[in-house]
C-alpha cells in the first residue's frame, strides 16, 4: 500500500506540464532516433544529455528516459519495413516483421510491435514500481561466475535458431564466434585477428555488423530479383483500424508479451546484460514454448510480440539497479547514471528515502511516457506503410544511404564501413545458400561476455574453477543447460520407442 500512496504522489508530480511537455518530446526523440539505423538510445541520450544542464532533475531525467524507451518503439521500425534493425535490440523484430511486410500486411506488423512494446513495458514498469529494489538485491547476487552461467544457457538455447539443417546452423555458430574474437584478447590484452589494423582493436562492432547482414544483404538482393509488386498498396489509404490484428492473433500474442515481459524485465536487470540479450532470450523462449513455435521467421504477429515486448521491458528493468545500487546495467544506463551525478543525486539504496519525489516521479513519468509513446507510434502506422509502395528500384538507393549513415554513425569510423560491406556480402550469401543468420548474431552478441566473465571468475578463485560447483546460483544454472540439452534426445528416444511397440 505503502508504494501505492508514493506512486500516486508521483503522479502529481509526473501530470505537471512541462514534465508531460518532456515526456513526449523524449518520447518523440527516442522513436526518431531509434528509427534512424545505427544511432540508438546510447547516442541518443549522450548527445541530447546537454540539453538537460539547465533544467531540474526530475524533468531532465523523464526526457532521457523517454528517449531511452522511446527509442525501443522506434527501433521496430526500420525492422520491420526496410529488414534495417534501427537499434541492435530489433535484430529480433526484424526475423518476423520484415516477412509480415513482404506478406502485404506492414500494418499489423507495426501494430503488433507498438502493442507489444506498450504492454512488455508496463509489465516492467509495474515490476520496477513493487519489486524494484528487491531484484536489484538479487541482480548484485550474479558475479562473474553467475553470468558466465546465464550467458552458457543462453548459447546452449541457440539450437532452437539452427532451422531445418543444424549443419548449416552449427556452421553459422562459429563463424558468430570467430568474429566475436576479434580485438584485444580480454585475458592477455594482446591483439587477436586485427591483421596489424589499429581499428579493429576495440573489435568489430555489433551494430555496422546487423546492418550489413540485414539491410545492406537485402538491398544485393533487390538487384538480383525481379520488382516486388506493390500495386495493393498503391492509391489505397491505409487507415490504423485496417492494421489491427485478429481475435485469434491477438490471443496467440497475449501468452508471449507476459513471458517475454516477466523476463525481459529480469534480464533487463542483471548488470551487462540489456535489451539485445534480453530479445535474443526472450524470442528464443517463445519460439520453444509457443504452439505455433515451429512458425517463428516466417513472418507471423506473434515472433513480433516476443521481441518487442523484451526489448521495452528490458529497459524498464535498467532502472531497478541503476536507481537502487547506482550499477548501470547499459551503456545507456550509463550515460542516465552520469546525468544523476551531474545533478548531485547519488543513486543507492538511500536514494528512494531521502529522494522519494525524484525516484516516483520518474517512475510515474515512466507509465505516462509509456502510453504517449505508445499513441505516437500508433498515429505514424499509416504515414510509414506508404513506403512499401514505393517501388524497389527508387528506395533501394535510401536504404543504401541510410546503411553507411548507420553503419559510420556507430561510432564515427571509416572501418564500420568496411565491417557493413563484409557483413551484407556474408548475409547474402547465408540467405542464398540458407543458413540461418539468427545463431551467428546469438553467438557473435554473447562470446564476449562468456569469455570477460570466464576470465574474471578463474581471477578472483586463484585461477581455481572451483567457483562453478561451489555457488549455488551457479551449480543451479548448469544443472538446468545440461537438462535442456539431454532432455530433447531423451524425449526423442521415448517416442521412438512408443512408435515402434
Amino acid at each position: 500500500m505503502e508504494n501505492f500512496a508514493l506512486l500516486f504522489q508521483g503522479m502529481g508530480i509526473a501530470l505537471q506540464p512541462y514534465n508531460i511537455l518532456m515526456a513526449i518530446f523524449g518520447g518523440i526523440m527516442g522513436i526518431l532516433v531509434g528509427a534512424m539505423p545505427g544511432i540508438g538510445s546510447l547516442l541518443g541520450c549522450a548527445l541530447l544529455l546537454p540539453l538537460t544542464f539547465k533544467m531540474n532533475a526530475t524533468s531532465a531525467i523523464i526526457m532521457l528516459a523517454a528517449i531511452y524507451y522511446g527509442n525501443m518503439y522506434g527501433g521496430a521500425f526500420s525492422a520491420i519495413l526496410l529488414n534495417i534493425p534501427g537499434d541492435s535490440p530489433a535484430i529480433m523484430t526484424a526475423l518476423d516483421g520484415y516477412p509480415l511486410t513482404k506478406k502485404g500486411r506492414p500494418g499489423a506488423a507495426l501494430f503488433t510491435a507498438n502493442m507489444a512494446s506498450f504492454f512488455g513495458g508496463t509489465i516492467g514498469i509495474l515490476i520496477l514500481t513493487f519489486l524494484g529494489t528487491a531484484l536489484a538485491d538479487i541482480g548484485l547476487m550474479f558475479g562473474p561466475s553467475e553470468m558466465v552461467a546465464v550467458m552458457v544457457l543462453s548459447l546452449s538455447s541457440i539450437s532452437y535458431l539452427l532451422g531445418d539443417s543444424p549443419r548449416k546452423g552449427m556452421i553459422a555458430t562459429m563463424l558468430g564466434i570467430m568474429l566475436a574474437t576479434v580485438g584485444i584478447d580480454n585475458t592477455t590484452g594482446l591483439p587477436r585477428y586485427t591483421f596489424g589494423n589499429i581499428s579493429l582493436l576495440s573489435g568489430i562492432q555489433l551494430v555496422p555488423l546487423v546492418i550489413g547482414v540485414f539491410g545492406f544483404s537485402q538491398v544485393m538482393q533487390l538487384f538480383s530479383q525481379k520488382e516486388t509488386d506493390t500495386s495493393e498498396l498503391k492509391g489505397k489509404r491505409l487507415r490504423l483500424k485496417d492494421a489491427i490484428i485478429t481475435k485469434k492473433e491477438a490471443k496467440e500474442c497475449a501468452p508471449s508479451i507476459a513471458r517475454s515481459g516477466v523476463v525481459g524485465t529480469i534480464v533487463g536487470i542483471l548488470p551487462g546484460s540489456g535489451a539485445t540479450i534480453s530479445a535474443f532470450l526472450c524470442y528464443i523462449m517463445n519460439k520453444k514454448l509457443s504452439k505455433r513455435g515451429e512458425e517463428f521467421g516466417t513472418g507471423i504477429p506473434e515472433g513480433v510480440a516476443a521481441s518487442e515486448a523484451s526489448n521495452n521491458a528490458a529497459a524498464a528493468g535498467a532502472f531497478a539497479p541503476l536507481l537502487a545500487l547506482g550499477i548501470p546495467g547499459s551503456g545507456t544506463a550509463a550515460v542516465l547514471l552520469s546525468g544523476l551525478m551531474m545533478w548531485g543525486l547519488t543513486p543507492g539504496p538511500q536514494l528512494f528515502t531521502e529522494q522519494s519525489d525524484f525516484c516516483w516521479g520518474l517512475i510515474s513519468s515512466m507509465y505516462v511516457g509509456n502510453v504517449l509513446c505508445l499513441l505516437i507510434a500508433m498515429l505514424a502506422i499509416p504515414m510509414l506503410v506508404k513506403l512499401i509502395s514505393v517501388p524497389s528500384k527508387l528506395i533501394s538507393p535510401v536504404v543504401v544511404v541510410l546503411c553507411f549513415i548507420g553503419a559510420f554513425a556507430a561510432s564515427n569510423e571509416m572501418t564500420n564501413i568496411y565491417v557493413m560491406l563484409l557483413g551484407g556480402v556474408i548475409g547474402y550469401f547465408m540467405n542464398k545458400y540458407e543458413y540461418p543468420t539468427s545463431p551467428m548474431l546469438l553467438a557473435f552478441v554473447l562470446s564476449p561476455t562468456i569469455e570477460k566473465n570466464l576470465y574474471r571468475s578463474f581471477q578472483v578463485n586463484g585461477g581455481s574453477a572451483s567457483l562453478f560447483w561451489t555457488k549455488p546460483i551457479t551449480i543451479v544454472l548448469l544443472l538446468v543447460t545440461i537438462a535442456l540439452m539431454v532432455a530433447p534426445q531423451i524425449v526423442k528416444r521415448v517416442k521412438g520407442r512408443q512408435k515402434k511397440v
